[in-house]
C-alpha cells in the first residue's frame, strides 16, 4: 500500500483524508500512482495533471523522500520508503504571488 498526502483543496474535492492509501501496481513510479489515485479518485482526473499531456500542472509539486520529484521523469521508480508505505509521497499545492 502506498501512503499519499493531498494538498486541501483536492482533498475537498475528492472528499478523501489528507492521507489516502493506495494499491499501486509495480514499479512504483509517480505515473502508477497518479494513476491508482485518478482510478480511485476519479473526480481527480485533469486536477493533478493535464487530461491529454498527462503532464503535471503549474501548481503542484511531487515530494518523495524529502526530495523534490516534480521534475523527475514519471516513470522513474519512487524511493523503496515510499513504495513500501513506510513514507508517504507528497502531492503539494504551490503559491505563487508578490
Amino acid at each position: 500500500m502506498i501512503r499519499v498526502i493531498l494538498p486541501p483543496h483536492l482533498r475537498t474535492l475528492a472528499h478523501a483524508a489528507s492521507e489516502v492509501m493506495l494499491d499501486v501496481a509495480v514499479p512504483i513510479t509517480i505515473a502508477s500512482v497518479l494513476d491508482a489515485l485518478e482510478e480511485r479518485y476519479p473526480m481527480l482526473r485533469g486536477t493533478i495533471r493535464d487530461h491529454d499531456t498527462l503532464q503535471r500542472r503549474a501548481f503542484l509539486r511531487f515530494f518523495a523522500s524529502e526530495e523534490d520529484w516534480s521534475h523527475e521523469p514519471t516513470d522513474k521508480p519512487l524511493p523503496e520508503v515510499v513504495a513500501s508505505g513506510k513514507e508517504p509521497f507528497f502531492v503539494v499545492g504551490a503559491i505563487a504571488g508578490g
